[in-house]
């Protein structure tokens, strides 16, 4: 999610939801480029979890890249990317995107 405003350098958050349990994880970041999408999962999902059979993504160039590509197969995980005009196909995310917006946006502005 982002770009949001500066906030000690970070603009962007991270955010990933497994499917069956609905346990959000999410990470603030600076960029959103493939290096920390890569680097997020295999230190954050799969480090700490089972290694997922399926990833599914937007069609943001952070996750539709070659690195992204090659730590998939690696895994043996199944990526498959949300269409633009379909976002209820990634539904889980497109929830906790709105909850953490409106928690950021009660945070910033208390009298909402």
């Amino acid at each position: 999610m982002g770009p949001f405003p500066s906030s000690f350098g970070f603009n962007y958050i991270l955010l990933v939801v497994a499917y069956v349990s609905k346990w959000v994880e999410a990470k603030v970041t600076r960029t959103n480029n493939a290096k920390v999408v890569v680097g997020f999962l295999k230190s954050n999902i799969f480090g700490r979890f089972v290694i997922p059979r399926a990833i599914i993504s937007d069609q943001g160039t952070h996750f539709c890249n070659r690195s992204i590509k090659a730590l998939m197969k690696k895994y043996g995980v199944h990526h498959h990317v949300a269409t633009t005009y379909l976002p209820q196909s990634n539904g889980q995310v497109e929830v906790s995107n709105r909850e953490i917006k409106s928690i950021l946006e009660k945070t910033v502005n208390p009298s909402r």
